[in-house]
Parts: C-alpha cells; structure tokens; sequence
C-alpha cells in the first residue's frame, strides 16, 4: 500500500542556546505525524536540523570565547542529542553552515539579483538583535520590538532588498484559492489582515554589520540576511539547483506536504517564504502550520522570568513517553498549551497508568492465568462484544480523519475512547467470575480475546505518539500484525498462539515525593550553576560573614520582655495563592477567630498553595504591615528549615484559630 509522498519539516531551531520543552514540542509532534503518516502508506521524509547564522549567535560566541563555529557546534550537537531523546525518527537533520545549502544559497541571491528581484540600497531603522528583524517608528510598541517585547536600537547600513511588494497580489491570490495553505484559519486571518492587506514593505535580505553569515559572493563585506539563509534550508537539502538540475529528493518531494512551524514565525513562513519560492519559479508548499505555544503554568517559558523546562530533565524525572504523551495530548489545536509537574503526574497517573497500563496488565495476566497463556477462537458473539468491536474497527479511520487536519490530540482522544470501552467492558463481562465456572470457558475465552484484539489495535495506532510503549504491548500480545492492513479486520490476535509476559508499563506516581524530587534537583542545579567568586569577592563575603557572626552572637540572649513583644496566635489558612509578580511568594488569607490577615510568605517552592487551605499555622501578630512586590503583607507565619527542606511551625494540639501564644 503506497498512497504517495509526504514530505514534512520542522522549523530549523536557532543555535543561540539549548532547546527548552516549548521548542522541542514541535518536533515531537512532527514526529507523530510523520510515524503515522508512514502507519498509513505514505512515503514520508521528515527533515528537520538547525539554524546557525546570524549576529546573535556571533555575539554569543564572543561572550562565551569560541569562534562562531565551534559555539554551532557544541549547540546544535545538544539540539540532536535532544531530538535523539525524544525519540523522534527524522529522515535529515541539517545544518545551515554546512558546505552544500552555503553554495546553493549563494547561486539563489545571485539568481535573484540577476533577475532584478534584489537591489541595493540602504537601510535605517529599528533593530532588534534578538529577533535579528528591522522595524520601522510606526511598528514599534512603546519604543520596543513588537515581536519580543525587548529593546531595540537605532541602526543604519548599507544592504540589499527584496521586492515583497511585486509578488504581493499573487501571494493574496494564492491564499484565497488554497484555503488550507495556512493554517489554523485564525493563523490566516491574522497573516491576510496584519500584514499583507496594509500594503509589503520590501525585505532586508543582506548585512554588513557583522561577518557571521553565508558571503554575498558579488559584494565583498555582505553576508546573506537569515530570511533566504534559513528559509531556503527546506529546498536546498534535497537538491534544489537555481540552475534547474535539481536532485532527486527534490524531484521526488518537493513541494513539502506541511511546513510545521510555531505561531510566533508565522510571518516569515506564510509571506516571505512564498514570496521566495515564486520569485525562483518554484511550486509553494501544500500547508504551512503554525501550531501554539507550550506554556509554563501561565506564562511563556522564559530564561529571564527563570521558569524554563528542559526535555531531557523531564525524561529523567517521567519517562519519554510520558513526556511525548502529556505535550501531544494536553496541546489544543488552536490554543496555548499549560505544562505544570502537577498536571503532568496527574495525567501519568490516571491516562497512562490507570487506563492504559492497567487495561494491558490486566488482560494479559488474565490470559495467562485461566489459559496459560493460549489464545481462544472467540464464540457466539453478544451484543455488547459487538459494540465493543464496532468501536475498534472505526477507531482507525476516525484516528486518520483527525491526522488529515493535524488535530493530534483529537486523534489520541479517539484511541484512548477505545482504550476506556474496553476497560468498561471488563467491568461489564466481569472474566474473574466467569472464570470461576468451567462451564463458562468459551464466553471467557471470547471476552479475553476481544479485549486482547482491541489493545493490538489500540497499540498500533499508539506507535505513531508513544513509540516505546506501543511496542512494549506488542511484545506482551506477542504479535507481529503491527501495520495499516491489520486494522481493517478484528482478527489480529491469533488463536492457538500465546501472549507474552506481562509488565508495569507506567508506574502510578506519588505526587509529593516527586514534586520533592524535582524540587530539590532544580536547587542543586542552581547551586552548581552560581558563578564562582573571585578571590576579592570571597573576601569580602567572609568578612561580612564573620560580622553577622559575630553580631549574632552579641544578639544571642534577649529578656524576657523582648520575647513578651512579640505576639503570636493560631491561623487558619482559608485561601492561599501564587503573587502576581513574585514566583517565590504565595498570598495567603489567614483566618484568626472572626479577623482575617493577609499574609505574602516566601513558601512558593516548598508548598503548593491548594495544599496550605485548612492547614493551622503560627503568626506573628503584631509585625508592621509592608508591602511586598506591591501586595500587602500584615504579619509573618513562622517556618522551620534544615538544608533545603522547609516545614512550617504549627501547634500539637488543634487549637481554635486566633488562640494567642505565650
């Protein structure tokens, strides 16, 4: 069965650092859709690969003392280890410095300028070095970029354009012809309305500001600006020859099925990639889409705002699959996605552990146990094991129905519907009593059957997002019907042979010991992240330490009508919640008899605020109220802490809130 190409690529990901969860998120669902893409009979190429020029990367390099190259090197090495982490089956991993895409990137500038497509001038404007992208007064947003938000800096240079604005009125036409080609809808509205209705500034395509860059080879001292550099990597990697001999790759796949990009590069792909390829002749690419972002609690992952997740250190702490499922399944379509420790655990413990996990052990302890392990030719059917197989033979196509428009989640949600039937179905035929009655053997014999038949298929259709696990169950089913065919029929599983041996495939997690677990983990990874002092620094840190010593210890005693100063009473914690602008702080409203306190404690590693509602704590009363980060503090709660574990101080007694303490 061969239903055609499918050429499919990831943006290339920027080499200016290591890759966080948002951004390896786009590869992983590539990924799904690619592996089931080949599931259904298509012959797929899956590129993907980085992006290492620019003047960011240049200064980066400065900073960290290497040359530009070998900065790429070791960060685009760390971007495929991660990739290779998460399992992801990439047919190329390219690089924008290597030597084949520099000398056909190099023939497409020529062959534009030749053409008349480039010309030389000038550029002054905004700049924002992060976003390598010039902008001019009128697009800035209180003086900042409009895309990052940072700052941005007056600059002025000689440079080359390309004529955006001459390819405008077929790009709008193309648009309006292919509605598929950008997608979400709300993704081509925003592109259409935005940008190209008011009118196509021409692009800055060249730099002279810094060297780090593919050379203009018919202008000493320009280098080719990213928006042809980068973009072109989609083409120039499987042959794409401006002089028409192409290779082929490029013969054979191109134009790309989908470009998978984030939202936030949306522009670049939907407008001036397009406007590119038509400006070389060249057929446009079927579907670009920009997918959303992958939040952290409620914010973007940021390394200032100091909230960045890293893959591989969710690997460690959940497992890949586990990873894999929860930034698949808990992605909307159209929407931001939230990623929290909590969130995640609890989708490990009740989708992956309860309704997956526990269905498969299940049944192939069942078979082995009142079998031996041995298959059964199923029997009369009732009406119940109908219902059951009807499902899993539309699973399949009700899963391809959700891939032909990417909606991921909506294809894993049809798989595990399937999933929970049959863990109902369990509940409803109920084996263990009927494996109590000899005379019963056959009906037993048919249920397991139909529940081992609906795993096999639920376990093929699982490989293109949980690879690892998918295989893991085919082994258990000890079967070998893993392709599309086998999905047509409920007849998989064969009778006469026999299953394997069953294993735990996700352990349930204990929430609060591996909160703690990562808790601690991410405060030994900062420690060993802190800068070293200087010998000058480490001097004055001990001699300031050595004074608040011996302070202390001229503080030691107090009367007792210092301590009698102090007045601490018994508080509820009715509602607690994280500060709006202080990710180390929780806001607390503390209950003292009929009064309630407002309380910002700095607990917000150690406890989650759900957890502090109805816990009784100790106060100081009297402390002058303050306000901290802009939220009102009136009085303090008291904590114990020993190394990194913090415990707050409460009472043995369950005492009435706003008892006084003496």
């Amino acid at each position: 069965m061969n239903k055609g190409k499918y050429y499919i690529t990831t943006a290339i990901a920027y080499t200016s650092g290591k890759p966080h969860i948002g951004n390896t998120y786009e590869i992983v669902l590539a990924d799904s859709i690619a592996r089931f893409k080949k599931l259904n009979g298509y012959d797929v190429y899956f590129q993907t690969g980085t992006d290492e020029h620019g003047e960011k990367i240049q200064i980066k390099a400065k900073e960290a003392g290497k040359s530009p190259q070998q900065f790429v090197d070791e960060v685009a090495g760390e971007i495929k280890k991660i990739w290779d982490i998460m399992n992801t089956s990439y047919d190329k991993f390219v690089r924008t410095t290597d030597e084949e895409h520099v000398k056909i990137v190099q023939k497409i500038f020529k062959k534009l300028y030749d053409q008349g497509d480039i010309y030389k001038g000038f550029y002054e404007g905004w700049y924002c070095t992060p976003d390598e992208s010039f902008f001019t007064e009128s697009q800035l947003i209180d003086g900042k970029c409009p895309d990052c938000g940072r700052e941005v800096k007056k600059a002025k240079e000689e440079a080359y354009f390309f004529k955006m604005s001459k390819y405008a009125h077929r790009l709008m036409k193309h648009i309006e012809e292919n509605p598929g080609f950008i997608q979400p809808e709300s993704r081509k509205n925003e592109m259409v309305n935005n940008f190209i209705k008011p009118g196509l500034q021409d692009l800055c395509v060249s730099r002279t500001s810094f060297d780090w860059g593919i050379p203009v080879t018919f202008d000493k001292g320009h280098v080719v600006y990213v928006w042809i550099d980068a973009l072109s990597n989609y083409i120039t990697f499987l042959g794409y020859d401006p002089d028409g001999n192409h290779g082929d790759l490029y013969k054979k796949y191109w134009p790309a099925d989908v470009h998978l990009i984030g939202k936030d590069i949306l522009r670049f792909h939907t407008i001036y990639w397009p406007i590119l390829l038509m400006a070389l002749g060249e057929e446009l690419p079927k579907q670009v889409f920009g997918h959303p972002w992958l939040l952290v609690g409620d914010g973007k992952m940021s390394k200032s705002v100091g909230n960045v997740i890293y893959a591989d250190d969710l690997v460690k702490y959940f497992g890949v699959d586990a990873v894999r499922y929860y930034v698949l399944h808990e992605m909307p379509f159209a929407n931001d996605g939230t990623l929290t420790y909590e969130l995640m655990i609890e989708r490990i413990n009740s989708d992956l552990a309860n309704i997956l996990g526990n269905l498969v052990n299940r049944t192939v302890t069942m078979t082995n146990k009142y079998f031996d392990g041995v298959i059964l030719q199923p029997k009369e059917l009732e009406s119940i094991d109908k219902e059951l197989i009807k499902l899993a033979l539309d699973t399949p196509n009700k899963v391809e129905e959700k891939m032909a428009t990417l909606r991921v989640s909506d294809a894993i949600d049809e798989i595990f519907t399937l999933l929970r039937r049959s863990n109902k179905y369990i509940d409803e035929t109920q084996p263990w009593i009927l494996g109590k009655d000899e005379n019963k053997k056959d009906r037993l014999g048919t249920v397991l059957y139909n529940l081992l038949e609906s795993i096999r298929i639920a376990a093929v259709l699982l490989e293109a997002y949980l690879p690892e696990t998918a295989q893991k169950i085919l082994k258990q089913l000890n079967t070998e019907k893993t392709d599309w065919d086998s999905l047509k029929g409920f007849n998989g599983m064969i009778p006469g042979e026999k299953v394997g041996t069953p294993e735990i495939l996700f352990a349930r997690i204990d929430v609060a010991k591996k909160i703690e677990e990562i808790n601690n983990n991410l405060e030994i990874n900062q420690d060993s992240t802190k800068k070293p002092e200087s010998k000058k620094e480490e001097k004055l840190n001990r001699g300031d330490k050595a004074d608040k010593e011996e302070k202390e210890v001229k503080e030691e005693f107090v009367s007792i009508d210092d301590f009698a100063k102090i007045d601490l009473r018994v508080a509820e914690v009715i509602k607690a919640e994280k500060h709006p602008d202080a990710d180390k702080l929780l806001v607390l409203q503390l209950k003292l008899g009929d009064e309630v306190r407002q309380v910002v404690s700095g607990i917000a590693k150690y406890y989650e605020p759900e957890n502090l509602v109805g816990k009784k704590v100790v106060m100081v009363y009297n402390l002058k109220p303050v306000k901290l980060r802009g939220v009102e503090s009136c009085g303090m709660i008291l904590a114990a802490q020993k190394g990194k574990k913090l415990t707050l101080v409460s009472t043995l007694e369950d005492l009435a809130d706003g008892a006084k303490i003496s």
